[in-house]
C-alpha cells in the first residue's frame, strides 16, 4: 500500500527543534542533500554502523518481495525505478525507499528482498505491497505477506540462515541485538481494509477507535515475538497522512487538498502508538522500540510544499491507471520534474520525500523518538 511517510530521503540536517515552521526552516536544498547522502554512504561502506538492517511491512518497503508472489500489487517494470541505479526493481517508487537510505547511512548493502532467495549476513526485507498487521488486508488483490508472514521468514532466516554466518546462539543473539529493524505497516488495514466496506465488514463491526485499537493491540503482539526471535532496537513509522493520497482524494467528496475524516481515522491509530512502544520498551529488557513520528512532516509538506523544494503536492507524477488514483501504467514515461513531486503513483511517495523521512529519522531524535537511527546504533 501506500502511504506511511510510511512505502528516500533528502539528506537534511535539522536542528533540534520539534516540528513545525522552525523544522522547516532548517531543511537544505535537494540537491546538497542527495551529494551528503553519497559521501556520508561511502564514507561507512567499510566499517558500518550496525551490523544488520532488516525490514518489514508495506509497499513503502518492499524492495521486490512481490515479484515472486501471484498478485496485482506490483512495481517490477518501468517507469518504477526509473531513478533507481538498476531501473525497476519492484520498489513502489522512482528510487529509492526510506530503507534503502537508512541502509546507506549505516554503511550496508541494500537488504536484499526475502523472495529473490538472495541470502545476506547483513540483513534482509520481508516487506510486502498491499498487506498489513491485519492477515485478511489487501488479499482481494493477490497473496502478499503480511506481517506474521514477514515473522515467520524472519524466525526461518534466525534458525537456518544466520547459523551459516555466526557460530553460536550467543553470537546470533549479539548480532541481532545490534541490529536495526525498521517497521513501516499499518496505511493498508486502511486502504485495503477498513476503507472498503464491499470487500471487508471492519467498518461494520468496529468503529474507528475500536478498530485502531485492534491495530494496536495486535501489532503489539506481533512485536513481542520480533523481540523474542532477537530483534532489540526496532523503529515503527507512524501512517502517514493517507486522507491526502490521490488514490483516496479522488474517490471522496471533500473540502480542501485531503479528506480530513480518513486522516483522523488514522490520527486514532498513531496516536496510540507512544504508550504501545514504550510500554514495549519498559517491559522487555534491553529492547529500545522507537516511534518514527512522521505523519505531521506528510501533511506539512503538502501545506507548505516549497519549504521541501516541492512545487506539486496533489498529483501523481506517473501516469497512473483509473485517472491518477492508481498504480503507473507500464512503459509510459513520468512527468519531468520528478524531484518537484510528493506523490510518485496514485499511493507512494518520490524519493526525494522518502529522503526527508528517513534524514529526519537518522539524525533527529524528535522525529524518531526517543533516539534517532544515529543515537540508536550507538546503544
Amino acid at each position: 500500500m501506500p502511504f506511511s511517510l510510511q512505502p528516500n530521503t533528502l539528506l537534511s540536517f535539522l536542528s533540534q527543534e520539534s516540528a513545525g515552521k522552525k523544522m522547516r526552516g532548517n531543511l537544505i536544498p535537494l540537491f546538497c542533500l542527495i551529494i551528503f547522502l553519497q559521501y556520508f554512504s561511502l564514507g561507512n561502506s567499510d566499517s558500518p554502523l550496525a551490523p544488520g538492517l532488516y525490514v518489514l511491512g508495506d509497499s513503502l518497503l518492499d524492495s521486490g518481495n512481490n515479484n515472486f508472489l501471484p498478485t496485482l500489487a506490483r512495481a517490477n517494470f518501468n517507469p518504477y525505478g526509473v531513478n533507481f541505479p538498476t531501473g525497476a526493481t519492484g520498489r513502489f517508487t522512482n528510487g529509492r525507499t526510506v530503507a534503502d537510505f537508512v541502509a546507506e547511512f549505516l554503511g550496508l548493502p541494500l537488504p536484499p528482498p526475502y523472495m529473490s532467495f538472495r541470502r545476506s549476513g547483513t540483513g534482509l526485507n520481508y516487506a510486502s505491497g498491499s498487506c498489513g498487521i491485519l492477515p485478511e488486508t489487501g488479499n482481494y488483490i493477490g497473496k502478499c505477506l503480511n506481517l506474521d508472514d514477514q515473522i515467520d521468514l524472519f524466525e526461518q532466516t534466525v534458525k537456518v540462515d544466520l547459523p551459516k554466518h555466526h557460530q553460536s546462539k550467543e553470537k546470533i543473539s549479539d548480532y541481532l541485538s545490534n541490529s536495526i529493524f525498521l517497521v513501516s505497516v499499518g496505511s493498508n488495514d486502511y486502504i485495503n481494509n477498513y476503507l472498503q466496506p464491499n470487500i471487508y465488514a471492519t467498518s461494520k463491526r468496529y468503529s474507528p477507535h475500536s478498530f485502531a485499537q485492534l491495530l494496536s493491540t495486535s501489532l503489539s503482539y506481533k512485536f513481542e515475538r520480533l523481540y523474542k526471535l532477537g530483534a532489540k532496537k526496532v523503529v515503527m513509522f507512524e501512517i502517514g497522512p493517507v486522507g491526502c493520497i490521490p488514490s483516496i482524494t479522488g474517490q471522496y467528496t471533500h473540502d480542501g487538498q485531503c479528506v480530513e475524516e480518513i486522516n483522523q481515522f488514522v490520527s486514532l491509530f498513531n496516536n496510540q502508538l507512544p504508550t504501545m512502544l514504550h510500554n514495549l520498551t519498559s517491559s522487555l529488557p534491553g529492547s529500545v522500540f522507537v516511534l518514527g513520528h512522521v505523519h505531521w512532516l506528510g501533511y506539512d509538506a503538502i501545506k507548505h510544499p516549497s519549504a521541501y523544494g516541492l512545487t506539486e503536492t496533489s498529483n501523481p507524477c506517473c501516469i497512473t491507471w483509473a485517472n491518477g488514483t492508481s498504480g503507473c501504467i507500464p512503459g509510459l514515461e513520468p512527468c519531468t520534474t520528478i524531484d518537484k513531486h510528493l506523490f510518485w503513483d496514485g499511493y507512494h511517495l518520490t524519493q526525494a520525500v522518502y529522503s526527508v523521512i528517513a534524514s529526519h529519522c537518522i539524525h533527529n531524535s524528535s522525529v524518531c523518538i526517543p533516539k534517532s537511527i544515529k543515537e540508536l546504533v550507538q546503544m
